[in-house]
């Protein structure tokens, strides 16, 4: 924190529109700290707060809508790889879509300040074919109360950071060797996590041939489909796989529970 206040003293807006714009692509920065910082560095007039906010917002602004369009063109390929980037790969996008789906379009306000859905919210936006007019305001109020909150934050504990700060120097070597002491076993955890979900899958994969093959058999009477797309693709007057039934993906744990126990459930999705 110390390196970063002092960084910012030197290449404060550069630096800012930096962080966040790397963060808005989908990068692991410390996009809020940065902010904190920019605050803290503009209440003792090192930089002017209008500006520093603005700067933040751009940069928000710039990725965010490059996230969108990618996510128009590619659809599916840019959430599967940012989901790839995350502990539980199978469950990402899902939650995302969940998001959209429960608070509707309100997501994009506040999907920066929650992790996992500030990295998916404009790809998925852009998936979903949302108007880009549309996206562009909700995103343009939603960066301004992100950088806005966090600069605030910086902004009224310069103080709090400043003897913080000292109080780090005072510690020392101990200090140091506490936080990365920390930061290893986070480490640790988070690799350990991965290696788990990447062992265990939450549910076997099978090929459209197989599934195919299944249907075509003997054993058709044992098979039941079940259509699960989410939301944004899900159209009603569009033909299902023949025998599927529609379950709405936010119920699936609980509508799954009354399927028959004596058939193969297959579920599909986009």
């Amino acid at each position: 924190m110390t390196d970063l206040l002092s960084m910012m003293a030197r290449h404060g807006y550069a630096l800012t529109f930096a962080l966040l714009l790397a963060e808005a692509i989908g990068l692991p920065f410390p996009a809020a700290i940065a902010l904190v910082a920019a605050g803290a560095a503009s209440a003792s007039h090192t930089l002017s707060g209008p500006a520093v906010l603005l700067t933040a917002m751009a940069a928000l602004i710039v990725g965010d809508t490059a996230q969108f369009w990618l996510g128009r063109y590619t659809g599916w390929a840019l959430l599967e790889f940012l989901c790839r980037l995350s502990m539980n790969p199978e469950t990402c996008i899902l939650r995302s879509a969940e998001s959209f789906y429960k608070r509707g379009k309100v997501t994009l306000l506040i999907a920066k300040f929650i992790p996992g859905i500030n990295t998916m919210a404009a790809p998925l936006a852009g998936s979903m074919k949302m108007r880009f007019g549309q996206f562009l305001r909700l995103d343009l109020a939603g960066s301004l109360l992100y950088a806005g909150t966090y600069l605030m934050v910086g902004y009224l504990s310069r103080d709090f950071l400043a003897a913080t700060l000292k109080g780090f120097h005072a510690a020392g070597r101990a200090m140091e060797v506490v936080i990365i002491a920390a930061l290893v076993v986070y480490a640790i955890y988070r690799i350990a996590q991965f290696c788990k979900y990447k062992k265990y899958r939450i549910m076997p994969r099978v090929q459209v041939q197989e599934l195919a093959a299944r249907i075509a058999s003997e054993h058709s009477d044992r098979v039941q489909i079940v259509d699960v797309r989410s939301h944004g693709y899900y159209d009603m007057g569009a033909e299902r796989i023949k025998g599927s039934i529609r379950i709405e993906p936010n119920n699936l744990e609980e509508e799954i529970k009354h399927l028959s126990k004596d058939k193969d459930i297959y579920l599909y999705c986009t």
